[in-house]
Formats: C-alpha cells, sequence, structure tokens
C-alpha cells in the first residue's frame, strides 16, 4: 500500500475479540484504536512537511483581520457557490497548492482515505482533497475538539449515504514547529472498511 501503515497486531487482537463479544461500545473502541493507529503512523507525519505548514501560517497571516461577520460572508459565498455553475472560490480552493498535495495524499492511500482537508486557526479551509459542504469548520466538533485540546479527536463512525462505506473522520492540530502554539487543524476520513 504504498508506504501506508495499516493497524495490525494489537488492533487485529482486538478486532478478533470484538468479533466474539457482544456489545457496540466494545467495536467501537477496536474502531478508534484501529483509526488512531492509522493517522498516528500515517497522517501525523505529514504535519511537519512545509506544504501544510506554509499554507497554514500564510492564511492565518492573511486572516489575522478577519472577524466573525467576515467568516460567515466566506462561508455563506462557499454555500452558494455548491449550487451554481461557476464557483470561483471553490475552484481556486480546489486548485492550490496544498490541495493539489492532499488529493495526492488521498489517491495514494488507495481507498483507505476518503477525504482529506486542512484548517486554519480560525477553522477555515486551506486546502482539501474534496469539495466540503461548508468553507467554516470553526463551529464543528472536528475543529473545535482538535484545535482546543491539542489532541487528537475522532468523530464516531458512520456510514455514508452516496459511498456506502463506513467511515470516521479524524482530525489533529497542526503546530508551528519554531513556538509548538497550535496554528491550525487536518481532518481526515478514513474508510473502516479497508482497515
Amino acid at each position: 500500500m504504498r508506504g501506508l501503515r495499516i493497524p495490525t497486531s494489537a488492533s487485529a487482537t482486538l478486532l478478533l475479540a470484538a468479533l466474539f463479544s457482544p456489545g457496540q461500545a466494545v467495536a467501537e473502541d477496536i474502531r478508534t484504536m484501529a483509526v488512531t493507529e492509522f493517522v498516528e503512523n500515517n497522517v501525523r507525519p505529514w504535519l511537519t512537511e512545509p506544504a501544510i505548514l506554509n499554507a497554514v501560517i500564510a492564511q492565518n497571516a492573511a486572516h489575522a483581520a478577519i472577524d466573525q461577520a467576515g467568516i460567515d460572508a466566506l462561508d455563506a459565498r462557499w454555500r452558494a457557490e455548491l449550487f451554481n455553475a461557476e464557483r470561483p472560490m471553490i475552484e481556486a480552493q480546489l486548485s492550490n497548492a496544498l490541495s493539489l498535495t492532499l488529493k495526492g495524499r488521498q489517491r495514494a492511500a488507495e481507498g483507505l482515505i476518503t477525504e482529506i482537508f486542512v484548517m486554519d486557526n480560525r477553522g477555515l479551509n486551506v486546502g482539501q482533497s474534496d469539495i466540503t459542504s461548508d468553507y467554516w469548520q470553526g463551529d464543528e466538533a472536528k475543529w473545535l475538539k482538535s484545535f482546543g485540546t491539542g489532541a487528537l479527536y475522532i468523530e464516531d463512525a458512520e456510514r455514508d449515504e452516496s459511498t456506502q462505506l463506513m467511515q470516521a473522520q479524524a482530525s489533529l492540530p497542526i503546530t508551528d514547529p519554531h513556538t509548538g502554539a497550535i496554528i491550525g487543524t487536518i481532518t481526515v476520513g478514513v474508510n473502516l472498511d479497508a482497515l
């Protein structure tokens, strides 16, 4: 799988235990452990790469003076473009250098990753592998819990209606290597059917 490390050992043992143990809580714990292992081994190393760090730092600087009304306006513009033939904001976002990098990462994962998006220190998208339903993630748990706590946050597994894949979103804080300050977050959709 081109260098991706699929959870093994402990995760496999727990998976076998879950198959023979009743209870959804056990299954959720095993999913969480498998996603954690996958993200720690395959996604966390990306967070020191200049392609991600420089894009987040640049957008944080560009949005340093933006207020909530400005954030809401950008988000409203994004949502309106979702239903239009012409989408200048969306197209610019999907074709920026970071988005192209993330698309490459998703392709290289060969189905293990369903989506990737990087957010700045306000929760606004910086780059993404696919179109998101909104531009501002700052009011959602994926950003609030990873940015606010500085820890990995994994949402409950869900079956995607369009793809029918069982997936979970995992979010990690992105830190400035010089200061240690949290400057943004990354969210990765992990295909649980492929782990």
